[in-house]
This record gives structure tokens, sequence and C-alpha cells, in this order.
């Protein structure tokens, strides 16, 4: 019995183009964010907002693994609705209780979270705005 063939789209060359911007975006835009909203952290705000990009694991659960053509937003399970809420509430639970008692500095797992939150909500509007292109 013959095996069945899998068909290959051809990407062209302007989908491969804008798909290295994306790339390329997901490093700039934390780390313009952390020099413009987090000066004085903005190495620590940088590093955990481009970590956020573990969130990208989902895409070993696809077949094919990677397509360009594919929009991540609601295809994925860390890129449905569902998790983009639970990223906002990240970012916006440490706005709200994250004060220490003197009322004056963030306790550091509210700073952490709140950056998380960020990162992950940066990662996937960037994905949405790759969907849209």
């Amino acid at each position: 019995m013959a095996m069945p063939v899998k068909r290959q789209t051809v990407i062209p060359p302007s989908q491969h183009i804008t798909d290295m911007i994306n790339i390329v975006l997901h490093f700039i835009v934390p780390l313009v964010v952390a020099l413009i909203f987090f000066h004085s952290r903005w190495r620590n705000a940088t590093v955990i907002m481009i970590a956020t990009m573990l969130v990208d694991a989902d895409h070993l659960l696809a077949d094919p693994i990677y397509d360009s053509t594919r929009c991540s937003i609601g295809f994925h399970p860390l890129h449905t609705i569902t998790a983009i809420v639970i990223y906002a509430i990240l970012f916006v639970l440490p706005l709200v209780v994250g004060r220490k008692a003197d009322g004056q500095e963030w306790h550091p797992t509210a700073r952490v979270l709140h950056l998380v939150g960020l990162g992950l909500l940066i990662h996937m509007a960037l994905d949405w705005i790759d969907c849209m292109v």
C-alpha cells in the first residue's frame, strides 16, 4: 500500500522576513518597555519578560510544530483567550495587592508576577499582530 504524501506548502520569501521581524520584536519590545518603565531595574525586567517566550513550548504539541501560515492565538493551548485572561490577571493583581506593609515597595514576588504577566501580554500582542500581517 502506498504511503500518503504530505503536501508541502511553498512559503514566499516575504513571509520569512515577516517571521524574522516577529522573532526580533519578541526581544526588542520587552527591552524597550523595560528601559522606559523599569529604568532602575531594566536588566532584570528585560530578562524576566524575555523568559516568558518559553510559553511557545506549547508549539511542540502541534503538527507541524511550526507553520508560518498558522495563527498561534486561539490555536495553541497557552495562546488561548482563557490563558490571556490569566496573563492579564498576573499583570494586574500585583498592582492591586503587591505593596509591602509600608506602602513604598512591592513585594519581590509581586514584582516578578507583574513582569511575567506583562511579558506574556506583550508576547500575545506580538503574536496577534503577526496573525494580522
